[in-house]
């Protein structure tokens, strides 16, 4: 059971990889085809641009996950440390009510608003399948904040910026493969 609960904790990551590697590799199919038979798919950049679109929103939740999303802070920096997850816990309540109210949208535009006879323009299915990603994506990344700031707040976790650099652990490394060489 904790392999199902470990995928489903990533499930992010996994959908983004698949979607990359599908893409990319329907980009290069494309693009020999192109090259080689002076012939082209239609429906493969089509195909690519929706994986693409399925891609950014799911590496939007995935940033959320990781607590890597965009965010001033530059004035945190005055403030004492203690207090600065509780002023990030109460900004991403915005964040919350913003994504709720999209994905309230979004549903009401996929299921009550939509043309009933839209569809992809050279693949032939209803654009409803596009467009799901949107209440999908944005209710994982409402979680996954919620998720970020109950470790933060509740646990005591310390979430690393995974964009972070760490100069001693880069200076270690270069040491120790200094050392190596010798």
């Amino acid at each position: 059971m904790t392999k199902f609960w470990y995928v489903i904790d990533n499930i992010e990551s996994y959908i983004c990889r698949t979607l990359l590697a599908i893409f990319v590799c329907l980009l290069f199919l494309q693009v020999i085809v192109r090259t080689l038979f002076d012939f082209s798919f239609s429906w493969v950049e089509e195909l690519s641009i929706y994986m693409f679109v399925w891609f950014v929103f799911f590496g939007a939740s995935y940033a959320a996950k990781m607590g890597a999303h965009n965010r001033v802070t530059f004035q945190f920096k005055f403030l004492p440390s203690g207090a600065i997850k509780y002023i990030e816990a109460f900004a991403d309540l915005f964040w919350v009510f913003f994504n709720v109210y999209f994905v309230y949208l979004s549903i009401d535009f996929i299921f009550n608003k939509m043309n009933k006879f839209q569809s992809s323009q050279t693949m032939g299915f209803h654009l409803s399948w596009v467009y799901i990603v949107l209440p999908i994506a944005f209710s994982l990344m409402t979680f996954r904040v919620l998720q970020v700031n109950y470790k933060k707040i509740v646990l005591g976790e310390n979430l690393r910026d995974p964009d972070a650099i760490d100069l001693e652990e880069v200076r270690a490394e270069a040491a120790e493969l200094e050392q190596e060489k010798k």
